[in-house]
């Protein structure tokens, strides 16, 4: 299965929106980095975003994000930035959440690694959520925090549960109203069942509005039709005049 999704949630007015974006970018490796061409369809579709989730970069020589930054500063008109976690997984395999910004739209004011240790619950999360609190001046939502997420499929369930406990812990942590939860949920189909949804907080819990619902085609692939990328918001992001919405950039017709 593929998840070459990108997500654009707009917060704003009519003077400022913000486009925040999650792509799985799907075995982000070496031999993704030193091919020019792919290279180069990556940065123009982090170009169109002021905030970009990446998901799934396997790196253990820290060398994507800085390559990543030098091609996108050098071929986008506003410089960006980021921030990027510790190689996160069980056993041998090994991911990272990066976030790349647009400095002229946000700053990122915290970052937190949620430690998953939480009592009697350990280790719940195959790849714990790298939590970053960013300030946009410009928009209606001043501040607002990202809690990234990129399940194993076969977890989903217990994982996207498990993130209202990360979503109370950064809420008390740093005091702050405004969420957006997203990334790659690999919430439907064979992993999520429509009973199973009755049992998980972050669903039914009224504090998060869902913007994805469970009969959107989050996939590029033909031969399926999966909601697997999700985004999660709390009601305060949607309250006027600030706008929430989404769509999905089908990055392998545009660039052919």
């Amino acid at each position: 299965m593929l998840h070459f999704f990108l997500f654009l949630l707009f917060f704003g007015q009519v003077v400022q929106s913000l486009r925040i974006c999650s792509f799985n970018v799907r075995s982000f490796g070496e031999s993704k980095r030193r091919n020019s061409e792919v290279i180069e369809v990556i940065v123009e579709i982090i170009s169109r975003c002021d905030i970009m989730l990446l998901m799934e970069i396997k790196d253990n020589r820290n060398r994507i994000c800085p390559f990543l930054l030098e091609k996108l500063n050098r071929l986008s008109e506003g410089a960006y930035s980021y921030v990027v976690s510790n190689r996160l997984g069980r056993r041998h395999y090994k991911e990272q959440y990066a976030f790349f910004y647009r400095l002229e739209s946000v700053c990122v004011k915290q970052v937190y690694q949620y430690p998953d240790l939480q009592p009697g619950d350990e280790d719940a999360f195959s790849r714990e959520p790298f939590v970053v609190l960013f300030n946009s001046p410009r928009t209606a939502v001043m501040e607002f925090v990202i809690i990234p997420i990129h399940t194993m499929p076969e977890m989903a369930v217990r994982e996207i549960d498990e993130l209202y406990d990360v979503f109370l812990d950064v809420k008390l942590r740093w005091n702050t109203k405004n969420f957006v939860v997203m990334g790659d949920f690999n919430a439907g189909c064979d992993y999520v069942a429509k009973k199973q949804w009755k049992n998980i907080r972050l669903r039914n819990q009224t504090d998060f509005v869902w913007i994805i619902d469970d009969k959107s085609d989050t996939t590029v692939k033909s031969t399926t039709h999966c909601p697997y990328d999700r985004q999660s918001i709390v009601p305060d992001c949607l309250q006027p005049p600030v706008l929430a919405s989404h769509s999905l950039f089908h990055y392998q017709k545009w660039f052919s």
